[in-house]
């Protein structure tokens, strides 16, 4: 109806205006009226002489329209999607109101922000949706078990300003204790077998030692050796550098069959490719030095917000037995062959060994902090590495290479004797033919 105004109401006001009309027309009484709606008689009253006054307009709540008392400014709301365009604009929203309260000083809830990025039409980050996988509880006590793993990626290709593959590529070690998510790591320049064991020592004099380490089957971990003879008779499995020192320490390794298995550490990963990025670049960090810096500060305040409680408040990390020796452990052990010289041939590299011991091999160890030693029934053994190699006698004179030459059968050979076919009969085209070959 042209002229009049349209009167846009929900539902629910709808639903009240028609059991309003209903309690004015004495179809139903006023305090029956208030039970259908959910509202006191007197509230009833109120809206009944209001709609008697301003017709059905009256029905509308009266702060439609109106900004509320609590919203906050506009000017603080362009400042906002100002940082976040300019400084935050891969961040997720809850990260992103993290900054803005720690950095610039303005209080956000996430969903406020996030309302105003889709407001704005401003793209931002969103989480992926998870495959379903079946959930396995925690273990229930500090120590019980960690998991650990790798996580190779451009960690400071995005704080360079770098396209993804052009930075240098590094390595973050990682732990996280499954029992309470409390996380440990260190950044490394590749995932091998010292930077596991550095990692771990690293781990074990702040902690102690965990009963169990949950691993992936990364050859870092696992032995890719076929068992000997002597090991089936044995009943056991060929086991890798990193393997070997977990077992010396009394740890309990077990092989995850796929990455889902060790979900927490994963998640972990992700987790800090996108806030841990972020953070070293809001604080121009750019080399592993300064970034291994920052994780001792960083990890105590992500154990702090996300680790949880367990279920068993007691400690099953044991205290490193005294006397032992973890560089001794922890290294690379490598059996080699004493020659009858008392050589040594080691990584392409010849060793002399100066002690006299009536032994036929030796143990070479590569300890963590880049130091060897050789060692025979643990009596550490002097040497000293061959530089020069003697080199052997050349022959006087080019040794000149002649080229086979091609064989020609002679004429009497039995090659060359073979029955002509019917139709060559003459012997003009026989002396012709044996010519031409």
């Amino acid at each position: 109806m042209a002229g009049k105004d349209v009167i846009k109401m929900s539902q629910e006001e709808l639903k009240r205006l028609h059991v309003i009309h209903k309690a004015i027309d004495k179809v139903i009484t006023q305090a029956q009226a208030g039970e259908l709606m959910g509202l006191c008689q007197r509230q009833v009253c109120r809206i009944v002489k209001r709609i008697k006054q301003e017709g059905d307009n009256g029905i509308i709540h009266r702060s439609r329209g109106r900004s509320s008392n609590r919203a906050i400014a506009e000017e603080i709301k362009e400042e906002a999607l100002r940082l976040f365009k300019e400084r935050y604009h891969d961040f997720g929203p809850t990260l992103a109101t993290e900054k803005l309260l720690e950095i610039d000083k303005i209080k956000l809830n996430d969903e406020t922000l996030r309302l105003w990025l889709i407001q704005k039409n401003i793209p931002y980050k969103k989480r992926k949706r998870r495959p379903h996988r079946q959930w396995r509880q925690r273990k229930h006590h500090l120590g019980e078990m960690i998991q650990m793993d790798g996580s190779s990626h451009d960690w400071f290709a995005r704080i360079l300003g770098l396209e993804k593959g052009r930075g240098d590529e590094c390595v973050f070690m990682g732990y996280i204790d499954d029992a309470t998510s409390k996380p440990f790591g260190r950044f490394y320049p590749y995932e091998g077998t010292l930077p596991a064991m550095d990692s771990f020592k690293r781990y074990i004099k702040k902690y102690g030692l965990p009963l169990s380490i949950y691993l992936d089957k990364h050859t870092t971990y696992k032995s890719t050796k076929k068992p000997s003879i002597e090991d089936e008779l044995n009943n056991v499995q060929p086991l890798s550098q990193f393997a070997r020192s977990l077992t010396d320490l009394g740890v309990n390794v077990i092989y995850a069959d796929s990455p889902q298995a060790k979900g927490r550490i994963e998640r972990l990963f992700g987790t800090f490719q996108d806030r841990l990025i972020k953070e070293m670049r809001l604080i121009n960090i750019k080399t592993m030095e300064e970034a291994n810096r920052f994780l001792g500060y960083y990890l105590s305040i992500y154990s702090k917000r996300f680790s949880v409680k367990p279920i068993n408040d007691a400690d099953l990390h044991r205290a490193i037995p005294q006397g032992i020796d973890l560089d001794k452990i922890l290294c690379v052990k490598t059996s080699r062959a004493l020659r009858n010289d008392f050589t040594i041939a080691h990584n392409r590299k010849l060793y002399q060994i100066e002690n006299d011991i009536n032994a036929k091999r030796v143990m070479v160890e590569e300890r963590i902090d880049g130091s060897m030693l050789i060692t025979h029934k643990d009596v550490n053994l002097r040497f000293k590495e061959i530089a020069s190699r003697p080199k052997r006698e050349q022959q006087e004179g080019p040794k000149i290479h002649t080229p086979n030459k091609a064989h020609v059968p002679a004429k009497d050979h039995p090659w060359r004797k073979f029955r002509l076919p019917g139709w060559i009969n003459s012997q003009e085209k026989q002396q012709a033919l044996e010519d031409a070959l």
